[in-house]
């Protein structure tokens, strides 16, 4: 990157932090702080929740992968899509009609103080670790660009750029400060910017990189032999068939993604939501992978990570390359300040309140929500830097996800429409499911607990071959099957059951609250300067692209004032 790059990036990422911060004046209670006081429009929680799913590990991880494997990156890309719609249609509008202000207040209803203790911290450990990915990936993007001199105190003596570490904490630090002063509401508005300026910003990179590949002839003559089917290798149609019904536990019970069922006016909102993040992730990956696709012509000796900015690098005109890896740093951003938020409400509400100080004025746990947001963070920065000593971001983040998201999310779904199951469902699933996985990832793999014993040595080549199917059925068929077996086998209604009933039907009787035109007008204006930023530049170096790009952020700054007038004059 150049001077211009650098000057582009920091003014977008300092545009971004006062946007967040900007709603730390709306914080005025704990409902404000992690759930938006229920006043989100439907559009913005939908776009949130795209963008809590993207990520730099999307550019790193499945950037890697298509790059490597090919159009394989794009299926398992779009498995989010169709779980997303399946999502909207079962499961959002129940999660709204609940009345609770965090999904650790619905396990604890429906489970018992036990379960919440359990969820809170298995969950934490497991997305702090997929966050950690994250945030480490978009180190991996960032060093690659930023050469440093030879005296800098934060250069990395082997690669003569920004040191990895040095990475992760400034841009971490950035991320856990503005989710400590605005709360979800700035997670949402950052989310919300980030999504309209880095999907912009791919499809311009798109043509550009054609162009650099020698057209579509010459990228289909050249990809290898493969390149262009949906399954190969490791993953295989069982495999995305796996990859769809884990993220719909995901989408429909992870905690990050229901808090945004949760900020909404009402339960039709919640589906809307779900749907536009569904029809997004049907139609967008093709998109935003083609340029580690497309690289893999121009140059096939590239470090497979580095593929997609590397792409972005070759083809993008001065400026427009520092708001691509400033919009890169947004979506991370969106993410890891989602989980952020989600944890710090968690821990806020329904352990330091109800134990410590239950008679907690609301500005005292907003307060206690901030201090722990920061602590949280600093645990988050630490996983960042250990990602490379866990076998890197692809293996770390394809393995949890298979083996931990079915046996930890699959209970608290199920019991959302199930009369009968209770606490003791919670254990077995757990415990049965991530025993079976943690002996084949760990036991029945080379290298493995295993792997000295002669006997098993013809099991062990077999399992490390079809290690992601049998992920897959560790992580999803047998936690299936274990609460189909519990489900038959329990007698009479459980007394969760009851008590989240009453809940929902208290729920009923309040008005229906109505979304706030603040989103709107504020992103509006965002995209409006983001717009002139691009003017300028191309009035610096006449590039018809950037012109082009303002013009189209022009628009959109346009439509989005409208709907923020048409919002405010029917109330």
């Amino acid at each position: 990157m150049n001077q211009i790059d650098y000057i582009v990036m920091f003014i977008y990422i300092i545009g971004v932090f006062m946007v967040g911060s900007l709603f730390g004046t709306r914080i005025k209670d704990a409902k404000d702080m992690f759930s938006a006081g229920g006043q989100s429009p439907w559009w913005v929680s939908g776009l949130s929740g795209f963008m809590t799913m993207f990520s730099a590990g999307t550019f790193v991880v499945w950037g890697g992968i298509a790059f490597k494997y090919g159009l394989v990156a794009v299926s398992i890309n779009m498995a989010y899509g169709i779980a997303a719609l399946l999502v909207g249609y079962f499961v959002a509008g129940h999660w709204r009609k609940l009345g609770v202000n965090t999904p650790a207040e619905y396990l604890e209803l429906r489970f018992g103080k036990a379960a919440i203790k359990f969820y809170t911290f298995a969950m934490m450990v497991y997305r702090l670790v997929g966050v950690g990915v994250a945030l480490y990936s978009l180190a991996v993007i960032l060093t690659a660009l930023m050469p440093l001199p030879m005296n800098s105190f934060f250069r990395d003596i082997t690669t003569g750029n920004l040191a990895i570490h040095w990475a992760i904490l400034f841009f971490g630090s950035i991320v856990v400060l503005y989710t400590m002063i605005g709360g979800l509401w700035a997670v949402l508005m950052t989310d919300v910017l980030q999504f309209i300026v880095l999907n912009l910003a791919v499809l311009f990179v798109v043509p550009l990189a054609f162009m650099e590949a020698g057209g579509i002839s010459e990228f289909i003559r050249t990809a290898p032999e493969g390149f262009f089917w949906p399954t190969t290798g490791e993953y295989t149609w069982l495999f995305l068939a796996g990859w769809v019904a884990i993220h719909f536990f995901m989408l429909g019970a992870e905690w990050a993604f229901v808090q945004r069922y949760l900020c909404v006016p009402n339960a039709r909102d919640a589906r809307k939501s779900s749907y536009l993040f569904g029809i997004l992730y049907l139609i967008s990956p093709l998109f935003w992978l083609l340029p580690p696709l497309l690289y893999r012509a121009i140059d096939p000796s590239a470090n497979p990570e580095e593929a997609y900015i590397l792409a972005c690098q070759r083809v993008l005109p001065v400026g427009m390359l520092g708001l691509m890896v400033a919009a890169m740093f947004s979506a991370t951003a969106s993410m890891v300040s989602s989980q952020l938020n989600v944890f710090a409400g968690v821990l806020t509400y329904d352990f330091y309140h109800k134990i410590f100080k239950l008679d907690a004025s609301e500005k005292h746990l907003v307060s206690v929500g901030r201090i722990i947001t920061i602590f949280i963070g600093v645990i988050l920065i630490i996983i960042a830097v250990l990602v490379p000593y866990m076998g890197g971001a692809e293996s770390v983040i394809v393995s949890v996800t298979s083996l931990l998201v079915g046996p930890m999310l699959l209970p608290s779904l199920w019991g959302l429409f199930s009369k009968r199951i209770k606490q003791s469902s919670i254990w077995f699933t757990a415990f049965i499911s991530f025993g079976v996985g943690a002996i084949i990832k760990f036991g029945l793999t080379k290298n493995g607990w295993f792997d000295g014993f002669a006997v098993l040595s013809d099991t062990i080549i077999w399992v490390t071959s079809n290690l992601r199917s049998l992920e897959i059925v560790a992580g999803v068929i047998l936690p299936f099957i274990i609460l189909v077996v519990i489900e038959y086998r329990s007698k009479g209604i459980s007394e969760g059951w009851n008590v989240i009933n009453k809940k929902t039907a208290e729920e009923s009787e309040h008005l229906e609250l109505k979304a706030s035109p603040l989103p709107a007008k504020i992103v509006a204006w965002a995209i409006g300067i983001c717009a002139l930023l691009m003017f300028s530049l191309w009035m610096l170096n006449g590039d018809q692209v950037l012109l082009l790009f303002s013009l189209v952020l022009t628009l959109i700054a346009a439509i989005l004032a409208w709907l923020a007038y048409k919002i405010q004059k029917s109330e």
